[in-house]
């Protein structure tokens, strides 16, 4: 009989990729059988997203300035565009006989466990109830439809997970890249927010079971014959920052105003992973308050990049080669550093915990930077951290060349790309980027006295994931997240002798290699104008 925390630990310490061994995986795949990438639910009735997100002229350089983007009214378009910049597709491609799609949201291996949910009262042109979004096709399927009700008009998103998509590929160590893959989707949906001018808050009031009833997940007689799902958040959007967002409160609906029933994504599953469900079990989320500490007052960041958010938000890629001759300057770099800090504007206003996440650096090639190992302590907690769990003979030397308020030690110097590359699994990207890190994470303590914070922690460091994904494409450059690499090799060349701190996810930036053989094509080649006026908007 485990506590949650020692169930928690226990999976974290058995899904670490090892020099020696892999976590458990399947032995074998047969990617003509990969799980439909897309949830759908047959028999629920259908309402068409117009596609407004290229009227959008929001520049990215106003994302993260409190009040500088007007709020677009509330509505059936504006909805549109908010999920057809996050969790919407961005692009199909070919290569031969195979055909995938891409995504506003990154996911590992391009699997997309995330599904998304709206519940909506008193929003313009679209019904009071509960919805599921279906990205193929960029429409909503109503699940639920509500009654009226005296209750103030609110718009909330909720977040849920299919393990089996990940763990169809990835085995047991799925379950983390779930939580990555929540984080990246969190921060997606924060952006595309902001081009709108809205805010977007994380409730932490709720309890899981609550809101699992809410998008009828618990419903034995939908899920008994197909793959379940796995709630892990819900947000809270409005058009103004008002204050504290009018509570979602419903009766437990009768069965028979549930519609549609989940499709089957993998009808020949070859393996199971039971420690995922019991650590999904261990690790949710109770209703709790946040946690957010006060941090040094980091003065307003300055984004230079003046494309169109849009734009930059739908172009983002994981690059699969870079070019190990291409490098950054050393100006740019900062900037991308300095969007890595907590601050009170996007994306870092939508979450409501202290920073508990903190990057280590392999610095390749960024011009007028010495080559070498550097750390970025994301508060001055996370310095005492990890000055006291890493090697006592690290320098520790402040980068004068970097703007003051960025923090930003030398630990050694040297040429890490060797290092990196056997790190990362012994992928190429990691030594032909400009840089790569790992995401060290306050990990043993905070986790034994709350287990439900394993979860939270990935979900920063896909959040962390999220803004270096965008910072690169403003800056020219691509990036890729790794979630293969060696965990406890990564801790034994940082000095890290415990579980005080944790790897949690690595990431790779640099100058992409274009492959031509690929073919790219419109995400939605079926857009045209009767699209944009299946709805209206007030």
């Amino acid at each position: 009989m485990s506590t949650p925390a020692q169930t928690v630990l226990a999976y974290h310490q058995r899904t670490k990729h090892r020099l020696e061994r892999y976590a458990a995986g399947p032995e074998t795949l047969d990617w003509s059988l990969q799980p439909d990438p897309f949830r759908s639910f047959a028999g629920a009735p259908r309402l068409p997203l117009p596609f407004t997100a290229e009227e959008l002229a929001t520049p990215y350089s106003r994302l993260g300035t409190p009040a500088a983007v007007a709020p677009h009214p509330p509505g059936i378009r504006a909805i549109g565009a908010l999920l057809e910049l996050s969790l919407g597709l961005s692009a199909w491609k070919e290569y031969g006989p195979d055909r995938w799609a891409l995504r506003c949201n990154p996911s590992s291996g391009n699997l997309h466990p995330t599904e998304a949910y709206v519940l909506s009262r008193g929003t313009p042109g679209l019904a009071d109830g509960v919805y599921h979004y279906l990205s193929r096709e960029h429409c909503l399927e109503q699940r639920l439809a509500l009654p009226p009700a005296a209750q103030p008009a609110g718009l909330y998103l909720a977040l849920s997970s299919v393990h089996w998509r990940e763990a169809w590929k990835y085995g047991e160590r799925a379950f983390r890249y779930c939580q990555l893959d929540t984080g990246h989707a969190l921060g997606a949906l924060r952006y595309a927010a902001a081009a709108l001018g809205w805010s977007v808050s994380l409730v932490t009031s709720q309890d899981p079971a609550t809101l699992t009833g809410w998008l009828g997940l618990d419903r034995a007689e939908d899920y008994a014959a197909v793959e379940g799902e796995e709630p892990e958040l819900l947000l809270a959007v409005q058009p103004v920052p008002a204050g504290d967002p009018p509570a979602w409160a419903v009766d437990p609906a009768p069965a028979a105003r549930w519609t549609g029933r989940p499709n089957r994504l993998d009808p020949h599953a070859m393996y199971r992973w039971p420690v995922i469900d019991e650590v999904a079990a261990a690790g949710r989320q109770p209703a709790s308050p946040p946690d957010a500490q006060p941090l040094p007052a980091y003065p307003h960041r300055e984004e230079t990049c003046t494309e169109a958010a849009a734009d930059i938000i739908r172009k983002r890629r994981s690059a699969q080669a870079f070019d190990p001759r291409g490098s950054i300057e050393c100006e740019a770099f900062f900037r991308l550093l300095d969007a890595l800090l907590p601050r009170g504007a996007v994306p870092w206003d939508v979450w409501a915990y202290a920073p508990r996440l903190h990057p280590v650096f392999f610095v390749h090639r960024v011009a007028g930077l010495e080559p070498g190992l550097y750390a970025l302590p994301r508060s001055p907690r996370g310095k005492h951290e990890l000055r006291a769990a890493l090697h006592s003979d690290f320098l520790w030397q402040k980068v004068d060349a970097a703007p003051s308020h960025i923090p930003l030690y030398l630990l050694q110097a040297g040429d890490g790309r060797k290092a990196a590359r056997t790190l990362c699994c012994h992928q190429a990207i990691a030594a032909d980027s400009c840089f790569a890190l790992g995401m060290l994470a306050e990990f043993g303590p905070l986790v034994r006295d709350h287990a439900w914070r394993y979860r939270q922690l990935h979900w920063e460091a896909g959040l962390l994931g999220h803004v270096l994904y965008l910072q690169a494409e403003a800056a020219g450059l691509r990036g890729t997240g790794i979630g293969c690499y060696f965990d406890d090799a990564f801790h034994e060349l940082l000095g890290v002798s415990d579980d005080r701190l944790q790897s949690l996810y690595h990431f790779t930036v640099g100058v992409p290699l274009a492959d031509s053989r690929i073919t790219t094509l419109p995400p939605y080649p079926e857009r045209d104008s009767k699209h944009n006026g299946a709805a209206h908007d007030t």
